[in-house]
């Protein structure tokens, strides 16, 4: 039995449009305009990019793709979008933070050519995007290096943006076909992870140390490649300092829950050896100290920081968490040993938070940090011990 397709009718080939009701029957209808409308069903949408790949995205941020010696290099768009928005705020959140990138590899910007400098960043799509929106006015070669999603200062620190990252992607881009000139900008915050020298020997391109802000970039490279005194001065200003706190607070849920179950089982400990009553009782207490030790370490140290005593993060936390946790007594209700143990317990989660902000600043050294870290855990263990003995102790009194 030879077995044949259904034919359908070609209602395209008639001259008029035709649409499908639930029984799937062909029906024609009023209107004779068939051009770029489908025989069924809505009207058809954008054609696809000839660059299209099966397997492959073009991402939103792409605006168009050029040929070069090296191969097809994507355009990038200055302006950022409503997906680039929805991802920075995702970000900032912290939701999703760690595989928020984008690929290595070479972007060019504007209308790049074999003389347009070339301008090195992270492959953290925050970092690319602040870049591509400071150069609406540049033409320029980006080389994306990767960093695991991680940003341009972090990743020199942790050495994922170092002089064998950089020589490995000029060379695994054939960049020294893509540019007359042996030049690379990078970025001043990645300095620490980076030596010229190095780059220089084993890629045979010269290192330019770029400003600090992305956003200089066009007038440092209009003076010269000169970068002004104010070109190399890092800031740390109250919006600065306002944008890391999601994050903090997000990095926290984990740790948040785990500190809650000890607090709320250590509160149930007392004379009757163990009380599921005093847990909520005495709970509630220890939890609204963790709550107020970490509001002070993630959210008031960074909000009042250049006027805390000190230089050391630790003890700007431990400063502004100890006065918050002395409202404790004010309000009444706790002995001198439970008021003792709150007010300790304020202070050093606070303590203990506000040293997460030491790689965000200027004002410290990777050096600097380990060896306030070093000192400063001691003491912040010693004092949550000597906390939890004078909660528990608190119940038998």
């Amino acid at each position: 039995m030879n077995i044949h397709p259904i034919q359908q009718p070609d209602c395209c080939s008639t001259g008029q449009s035709c649409t499908c009701d639930d029984s799937r029957v062909m029906l024609p209808l009023a209107s004779a305009d068939t051009d770029n409308k489908a025989c069924c069903g809505p009207p058809p949408g954008p054609e696809s990019s000839l660059f299209e790949r099966p397997g492959y995205t073009i991402l939103q941020f792409v605006e168009t793709f050029l040929n070069t010696p090296v191969g097809t290099i994507p355009l990038v768009k200055t302006q950022t979008g409503f997906r680039d928005w929805m991802g920075t705020i995702k970000a900032r959140l912290g939701i999703g933070r760690d595989q928020y990138k984008v690929s290595p590899g070479l972007y060019g910007i504007g209308q790049p050519d074999s003389h347009s400098p070339v301008l090195v960043s992270a492959n953290y799509k925050l970092s690319l995007d602040v870049l591509r929106k400071a150069l609406k006015t540049v033409d320029a070669w980006i080389l994306v290096v990767d960093t695991r999603g991680i940003n341009v200062w972090c990743a020199a620190g942790k050495k994922l943006f170092s002089s064998q990252i950089v020589t490995q992607w000029v060379k695994h881009t054939g960049l020294e076909r893509l540019v007359d000139h042996r030049r690379l900008i990078l970025p001043q915050l990645s300095a620490t992870g980076v030596s010229a020298h190095q780059v220089k020997k084993h890629s045979g391109f010269e290192v330019i140390w770029g400003p600090v802000r992305a956003v200089d970039i066009p007038v440092f490279l209009k003076n010269g490649m000169n970068a002004t005194h104010a070109m190399r001065q890092v800031s740390f200003s109250f919006i600065e300092r306002l944008v890391l706190i999601p994050v903090e607070i997000s990095l926290l849920r984990k740790h948040l829950i785990i500190a809650a179950v000890i607090a709320c089982v250590i509160s149930g400990i007392g004379k009757d050896v163990f009380s599921f009553s005093a847990v909520w009782s005495r709970g509630i207490d220890i939890l609204a100290a963790l709550t107020a030790g970490i509001v002070a370490g993630t959210i008031m140290t960074p909000i009042f920081l250049p006027w805390l005593p000190s230089t050391r993060f630790s003890v700007k936390g431990a400063t502004i968490g100890l006065m918050i946790g002395a409202c404790f007594p004010i309000l009444g209700g706790f002995t001198g040993i439970e008021s003792i143990s709150l007010i300790l317990i304020s202070g050093v989660v606070s303590s203990f938070l506000a040293m997460n902000f030491t790689g965000s600043t200027p004002f410290t050294s990777p050096s600097g940090v380990e060896k306030e870290m070093r000192s400063a855990i001691p003491v912040q263990i010693v004092g949550m011990l000597m906390a939890t003995v004078l909660w528990v102790t608190s119940a038998f009194v």
